[in-house]
């Protein structure tokens, strides 16, 4: 067991090392205009300080956009009509960048020029940090390959599909924490579990920051909290999905405030065109969904639910339901989102994902500790 876990943790390293040497050759100018609009926003705040969070397209004053776009082939740079990823608001008369402000602002930290390799960098160390707990908090054989195959599959991803967009690896280290945190959370007594749920809110209001979308990664733990207060009518319950609803309404604080600047309402939105639409089941959509890993994630989440209701009791069972609750949810709204991309619902995928990995690995240690403890039982 020491043997292979110490192997297992050097093969992590060396796909890390893999993975930053793949990274070191990226460019900031691939000719994305996503790309363009959150380094737009980097350099907002490092202008500006905190009131770059105001994305009025005349702030454009030193071309630093128009230089972008150029830079990239954008025929139509000097129009602002035409300005990608940019919304014409008709309350606030401006147009302004669609995205919240988390992902330029966490590529603001780095200095100008080089924000996006660093960015990627810290997101696929703290996912190695989490790969490592996992690995040295398995208890039993099947625990460690189940850890070993699942931290390389998790810096695999770091690379593909994460490169898609830079709105991915901030969120990707946020469903690490959060996936490690919330099994924790159902592992306690419900009056030591305050802390952990106030934890996990704050951290997925915060994700809301980096992609309006993941507000939905909210929902399991809405209705699972309102649930388990309905039926408990306690007040460790109430308490529960108090803190978490409290903490994750501080967590999107920053989006808000970005909102009522640029939209002119914190409950506006700054988004137009295609993503503003009401939902529509579209089949184009739908296949694009079932032969992307995206998919393979969902399925793998599902199953491993499903397995985790059927094979234990007590607490694997609060597990499957949040994690099937939320995987419901988010599913329902994107495949009647009327686009498709390869990172719309890794997210989802990747916080149920390293939750299930946790709550497996805490409660199979607990078989292997309770077996070491009462060996005539555990043969019985």
């Amino acid at each position: 067991m020491k043997i292979f876990r110490l192997l297992c943790g050097f093969g992590l390293l060396a796909l890390l090392a893999s993975n930053i040497w793949t990274m070191s050759r990226w460019s900031e100018s691939r000719g994305v205009y996503d790309d363009v609009c959150y380094l737009r926003q980097a350099h907002l705040f490092q202008k500006y300080g905190f009131s770059g969070i105001d994305t009025n397209i005349v702030f454009d004053d030193d071309d630093y956009l128009k230089n972008k776009l150029k830079a990239i082939g954008y025929a139509e740079w000097n129009d602002v009509k035409r300005v990608p990823c940019h919304t014409w608001i008709p309350a606030a008369d401006k147009y302004v960048m669609q995205y919240p402000p988390g992902t330029g602002f966490a590529l603001a930290l780095f200095r100008e020029g080089f924000q996006v390799i660093p960015l990627y960098v810290l997101a696929n160390m703290t996912i190695l940090a989490f790969a490592l707990l996992a690995l040295f908090r398995a208890r039993d054989p099947a625990s460690l390959a189940l850890a070993a195959v699942f931290g390389f599959a998790a810096l695999y991803l770091m690379i593909n599909p994460s490169k898609a967009s830079y709105s991915v690896p901030p969120t990707m280290m946020v469903c690490a924490v959060a996936g490690f945190l919330t099994a924790r959370f159902l592992a306690r007594p419900p009056r030591r579990g305050l802390l952990l749920i106030a934890l996990v809110g704050l951290l997925i209001g915060v994700s809301v920051n980096f992609r309006l979308p993941n507000l939905f990664l909210a929902a399991g733990y809405c209705l699972y909290l309102a649930g388990a207060f309905l039926l408990a009518r306690s007040k460790e319950a109430f308490l529960h999905g108090l803190w978490f609803g409290v903490s994750f309404l501080i967590g999107i604080v920053p989006t808000l405030i970005a909102n009522a600047i640029n939209a002119g309402s914190p409950f506006s939105t700054t988004y137009g065109g295609v993503d503003a639409l009401p939902p529509d089941l579209n089949t184009g959509v739908l296949l694009s969904y079932l032969v992307d890993v995206q998919f393979t994630l969902l399925a793998i989440s599902a199953i491993w639910t499903a397995w985790l209701w059927r094979a234990n009791q007590g607490r694997a069972k609060h597990v499957a339901i949040l994690v099937a609750v939320n995987l419901a949810v988010n599913l329902i709204f994107f495949m009647t989102h009327p686009i498709f991309t390869p990172y719309y619902i890794i997210p989802i995928d990747m916080l149920s994902l390293w939750t299930l990995l946790f709550a497996t690995l805490d409660l199979r240690g607990e078989r292997v500790a309770e077996s070491a403890a009462f060996p005539q039982a555990a043969n019985a």
